[in-house]
């Protein structure tokens, strides 16, 4: 495929807007992919302060511009996540297939939750007589269908990919930054 290069012109906005990221029942990929965008980063923190983010390792999210969420709905905990991100967000962008449509989490959603914990904690070969699913209060109760996002909060954006890679995530945030509606180029949507 052809590719245009990656343009790094400045970004354009009268103050930091601030970006906060998650990722919820996924594999992390997306957040890889944004920081593929490697040198172009620093034109970005430019323009950009880093909330609740992996990147940061702040836990509570604050009032924020834009909510990058990677992942879907497997469990409790990523729903009340997925709540505060919209509470607390003007605009939340659903990255990658997991947020967008469950991705691969939600092939679980062809079997029955519970029969797959019993499978994997007490009948798998090698496990101890007597083993049982884990029960603990500071475990997040399992849903029993894997949701996109959409089917919980409003979501204003779907960057769409396998993960998205690193230049379609530019040109996402360039546009979303300088007050465009984002449009990916030809060639910039993959699923790896």
């Amino acid at each position: 495929m052809n590719h245009a290069p990656p343009t790094t012109q400045p970004l354009p906005s009268p103050r930091k807007l601030k970006v906060a990221t998650v990722s919820l029942a996924g594999c992390f990929g997306c957040h890889m992919s944004f920081l593929d965008i490697d040198e172009r980063l620093l034109d970005l923190l430019e323009h950009i302060e880093f909330d609740r983010s992996p990147l940061t390792d702040i836990k509570a999210i604050d009032q924020c511009d834009i909510g990058l969420i990677e992942g879907g709905l497997c469990n409790a905990e990523n729903v009340q996540v997925l709540r505060e991100f919209r509470a607390h967000c003007k605009t939340i962008v659903a990255v990658g297939a997991c947020a967008i449509n469950g991705g691969l989490p939600a092939q679980r959603n062809q079997r029955d939750v519970g029969q797959l914990l019993r499978d994997v904690y007490c009948t798998q070969r090698g496990i101890a007589t007597g083993s049982q699913v884990p029960n603990d209060p500071e475990l997040p109760l399992p849903l029993n269908q894997v949701h996109p996002i959409h089917e919980v909060v409003h979501v204003d954006y779907f960057l769409p990919g396998c993960p998205p890679s690193a230049d379609a995530i530019w040109s996402f945030l360039t546009d979303l930054l300088a007050g465009r509606t984002p449009q990916l180029a030809q060639g910039l949507i993959h699923y790896d």
